[in-house]
């Protein structure tokens, strides 16, 4: 969990490209987290964007 949203946006694009699958990132009280989309349980946080790696072209 991080506290800075710019952090969060990067580790998310990194995860994304890593897996290759689509992860989502969310909000938790004052925090954001970065998980693979499909393991998320939208119950108790806020959804702020889902970054699917398919979307993006080359890394270079």
């Amino acid at each position: 969990m991080s506290h800075d949203l710019s952090l969060a946006q990067s580790h998310a694009f990194a995860l994304a490209r890593t897996l290759m699958v689509p992860v989502t990132l969310f909000r938790s009280g004052d925090e954001f987290g970065v998980l693979p989309s499909d393991e998320l349980d939208e119950d108790d946080v806020v959804v702020i964007h889902e970054i699917d790696p398919f979307d993006f072209g080359p890394a270079h």
